[in-house]
């Protein structure tokens, strides 16, 4: 089991699919963190209190797990895109075994995401804030933001993983996902708050501390997030293990 694991962990980082995203994802965040930045000092150009600042500029590199997400989805559709899957079946002993292995490697590839992530993020308050009268006030909030940062970022890789093994086509499990994240939860969240906050986008806005009050306590979207998870990987194991390959 362990050479699959290692071999499903070298076709995720094979080819340019990994950095593109990571590269993409960092340079929103840091446009997001400096937007931010340049607006609440235009609304107060010496604020007093700093330790809201410090953790959303920590909470701005959320988005990382969305590259998280692709990175992991590509490498499960693109076994499918070129028929390779049949034969890592048979390679792997069984489509369970296999199954098994590309999980395991999806949930280490979200732990490298989020582990870099959580660097950054750590980092962006004293890069951001360099040069101003006002220093980063680290408080026991921003330390929950961060671990909720990078608990997402696994969650997403995981969750990507997951759409891609449900939906198989690469362009259509993308298209997919950036629907979901972008439009889906949010629209609901709107229209319906009720229903929209059970939505894995925003449970996942719920632990990163994403501010709305229409979401869920912490411990609540801890519940949603295993419930999608768990639910996804049935529904995932069970396609897999049953419908025909390519």
């Amino acid at each position: 089991m362990r050479d699959l694991v290692a071999a499903e962990w070298r076709k995720i980082w094979a080819g340019r699919a990994w950095w593109g995203a990571a590269a993409a994802a960092v340079l929103m965040c840091v446009m997001a963190d400096a937007g931010f930045l340049q607006q609440e000092f235009a609304s107060a150009p010496e604020p007093s209190d700093t330790r809201e600042i410090t953790s959303t500029l920590v909470q701005g590199w959320f988005m990382v797990e969305l590259a998280a997400a692709v990175v992991a989805m590509v490498a499960v559709t693109r076994e499918f895109g070129n028929g390779a899957i049949s034969r890592s079946v048979l390679l792997s002993g069984g489509r369970g075994r296999l199954l098994a292995a590309k999980l395991i490697a999806v949930t280490g590839c979200g732990a490298v995401f989020a582990l870099g992530a959580g660097v950054l993020a750590a980092a962006s308050p004293w890069v951001f804030l360099a040069g101003r009268a006002q220093e980063p006030e680290w408080t026991a909030t921003t330390t929950w933001t961060l671990l909720g940062v990078m608990l997402v970022i696994v969650v997403g890789a995981v969750w990507g993983a997951l759409l891609g093994l449900l939906i198989r086509h690469q362009v259509a499990a993308i298209l997919t996902l950036l629907i979901s994240t972008w439009l889906v939860g949010e629209g609901l969240l709107r229209l319906l708050p009720e229903i929209g906050r059970l939505t894995i986008d925003e449970a996942m806005a719920s632990v990163y501390r994403g501010g709305h009050e229409d979401l869920l306590s912490i411990p609540w979207a801890l519940v949603v997030l295993a419930a999608w998870i768990l639910a996804g990987t049935i529904a995932a194991r069970t396609l897999f293990l049953r419908r025909d390959l390519p």
